[in-house]
């Protein structure tokens, strides 16, 4: 297999195919794609440092799988600061869809409880929900497990992290998973998704019910 060869394989994987969608994800100009494409090269530090799930065996000699088959635990969130880890921690993993809002589940703690969750060194945190949709594609899939740290306070946001968002529209509650980025608009936030098939939206500050900062995800690989 050769470099361009796999490098259209990661283009197809992470942005459908489109090279100027992938540009945008490795935050180069199209034209570098093109280059890469046209000359059968590509950026290997680059594609390490962006595409995390890669494996680096089959980049460099095109041998073996794509995907590293050990990235069933993927760390989304990495503090810029030394966090002190809980050996022993167990979080619990609710069932969000029989819960009112994710606003209920962190009022009461003892309510739609699926079971419980143990990973060695795992950063602090308060809870994990299954992920339901493809906003967050290829990066989450619907079914995932996402473990998250409650936001008490916006002031505490992150912006630019991937976020648990409860909000209001039209007198109905939803619960996404998005980045929560600056808004160009007084007094509201933008939801933006992994999926380029999603379009940003922007949302009320005072419609946001909950917020949970995403820590860490589970993927499930195989059913045996």
């Amino acid at each position: 297999m050769t470099k361009k060869e796999r490098l259209e394989a990661i283009i197809a994987y992470y942005s459908n195919g489109k090279p100027s969608v992938f540009a945008k994800h490795l935050g180069v100009a199209p034209s570098t794609i093109s280059s890469w494409l046209s000359r059968d090269t590509l950026d290997y530090d680059l594609i390490f440092a962006k595409c995390e799930n890669i494996s680096s065996d089959w980049l460099l000699t095109g041998k073996g799988e794509m995907i590293k088959v050990n990235s069933n635990i993927q760390i989304l969130n990495e503090p810029k600061a030394i966090e002190k880890t809980l050996e022993e921690q167990e979080v619990l993993l609710y069932d969000v869809t029989a819960a009112a809002n994710l606003r209920t589940l962190f009022d009461n703690k003892r309510q739609n409880i699926l079971g419980k969750i143990s990973i060695p060194n795992m950063p602090k945190c308060d809870g994990a929900v299954y992920v339901n949709g493809d906003s967050m594609y290829p990066l989450l899939k619907s079914g995932d497990i996402v473990v998250y740290k409650e936001t008490r306070d916006f002031s505490d946001v992150i912006y630019g992290e991937m976020y648990l968002v409860s909000f209001d529209l039209g007198g109905d509650d939803y619960l996404a998973v998005k980045y929560v980025n600056r808004s160009e608009k007084e007094g509201y936030i933008k939801l933006v998704s992994y999926n380029t098939h999603h379009e940003p939206k922007d949302i009320r500050i005072d419609k946001i019910r909950a917020l949970a900062l995403v820590k860490l995800s589970i993927r499930k690989n195989t059913m045996i």
